[in-house]
């Protein structure tokens, strides 16, 4: 990357999250139409699935003289990702990679996102600049309730923080007993977790006793999955802290793509400096204009190993005027644009479901996912006929329902209720087969 495109207000240790207040609209536009040049030109070399898709459209690189002239370039989704599984849309060799993580895909495989040093060099830049409008400060400690491994939440979390110069406590999701003790003993000042997750936190202190509003919490930094206003002041009134919304997705980073500040809590603030937004109509494609809802449109501007074109995050969203400096804010997220579910942080599809059903002999593609909540936990419920043909005793039932059990649990990483049903137990639809009944209330 040139040095002009690889101009960044992100050198500090708090991920320039100061001079990114500072920064002019003009400049940062200009900043934008840089990048976003050094991108297309980029990608359009060294993917050869963006460039056959770019000759397709009839569009250069070179069209590109202003950003709104970004609209002509072809949009992207998990298609794209799936039909080059793995590492079909690599721009570097995968020698230069330094990480790798994955998400749940459509098919049941996983959604792939690579990193080199230098794309994990931002992402630390950029989680630490989320905390630090967030409310967190350095020499503070951080307490990570967010998965680690493959799911980008933790790690992107860990090394953010310590990038703002925070010690963290790496706990990862569950254990929530010793989440407390944890808790209670280290004195973290800051909570990252899902938003159920921590109102799970708040009642095991309960349940132990203990007033979560006396622990020594002052900020939650909450993402990866949908939630409202009233959860917000559930879980202010729950911890007496401020809670924060923290936005991303693992096919463009990870967490840090865009953050709410602790001033205004008023939409996370799009780092525009590095991921340039556009809302879309879901149905035609056309750009809409800023303050009209939408489906959330982003491209990555400094991406090395998986640029990401224009990738329909398929979030209904609008984009709003900044509040607090010159970069844009998103609506709370709080519906799709696909059949996609966030369960408990994980993404699910009723295909993957259904695939995996048609693993099991003996299950037929007769099926209903039913979610809700148990407290604040997300709980999925999978009712599942018999094949016609297939016996159908008790026994039979219980060792198909616990096969189905094992391939939720393997392939898409979340723990399901399943119920085998006896042959035409389930409503049938002359039209769109319903798959999912969510009663859950965010």
């Amino acid at each position: 990357m040139s040095s002009t495109s690889r101009m960044s207000i992100a050198s500090r240790d708090d991920g320039g999250a100061d001079a990114a207040t500072r920064i002019g609209v003009d400049e940062l536009r200009g900043l934008q139409l840089t990048r976003l040049r050094w991108s297309l030109r980029y990608t359009y070399d060294r993917v050869e699935h963006f460039r056959r898709r770019c000759v397709e459209a009839g569009v250069h690189p070179e069209d590109l003289r202003t950003l709104e002239d970004l609209a002509k370039f072809p949009l992207m989704t998990k298609a794209d990702l799936r039909d080059n599984y793995p590492f079909g849309l690599l721009a570097v060799p995968r020698t230069e990679l330094q990480r790798v993580h994955a998400s749940s895909g459509t098919t049941g495989r996983p959604t792939v996102v690579a990193y080199t040093r230098r794309d994990l060099d931002t992402w630390s830049d950029l989680v630490a600049r989320s905390l630090r409008v967030a409310g967190a400060r350095p020499g503070e400690l951080v307490h990570v309730a967010f998965g680690y491994g493959l799911f980008t939440g933790g790690l992107g979390a860990h090394y953010g923080a310590e990038r703002l110069g925070c010690a963290v406590v790496p706990m990862s999701g569950g254990q929530t007993e010793r989440q407390v003790q944890l808790i209670v003993d280290f004195k973290p000042d800051v909570l990252m977790a899902t938003p159920s997750y921590a109102l799970t936190i708040a009642e095991e202190f309960a349940r132990q006793g203990r007033d979560a509003r006396e622990c020594s919490l002052r900020v939650g930094c909450f993402g990866a999955e949908p939630w409202t206003e009233p959860m917000r002041a559930e879980i202010e009134r729950a911890f007496g802290i401020d809670a924060v919304d923290l936005y991303g997705l693992s096919e463009l980073m990870g967490p840090g793509v865009a953050c709410e500040s602790v001033e205004t809590k008023d939409g996370p603030i799009v780092w525009e400096d590095h991921f340039y937004p556009e809302i879309i109509d879901p149905q035609t494609g056309a750009p809409l204009p800023d303050g009209q809802e939408g489906e959330l449109v982003l491209t990555t501007l400094t991406k090395e190993a998986m640029p990401v074109i224009r990738y329909r995050t398929r979030d209904r969203s609008r984009l709003l005027p900044p509040t607090t400096g010159p970069m844009r804010r998103i609506a709370r997220i709080r519906a799709r644009t696909d059949d996609m579910m966030i369960v408990r942080g994980v993404n699910v599809f009723p295909s993957q479901i259904e695939e995996l059903i048609l693993k099991v002999p003996g299950l037929a593609p007769h099926y209903l996912i039913d979610l809700s909540r148990d407290g604040h936990l997300d709980v999925m419920r999978i009712e599942v006929e018999m094949a016609c043909d297939a016996d159908g005793g008790d026994a039979d039932r219980a060792r198909r329902a616990e096969e189905l059990h094992h391939h939720v649990r393997s392939f898409i990483g979340l723990g399901a209720v399943i119920e085998v049903c006896p042959p035409g137990t389930l409503e049938r639809s002359t039209g769109k087969a319903r798959r999912v009944r969510d009663r859950r209330q965010f």
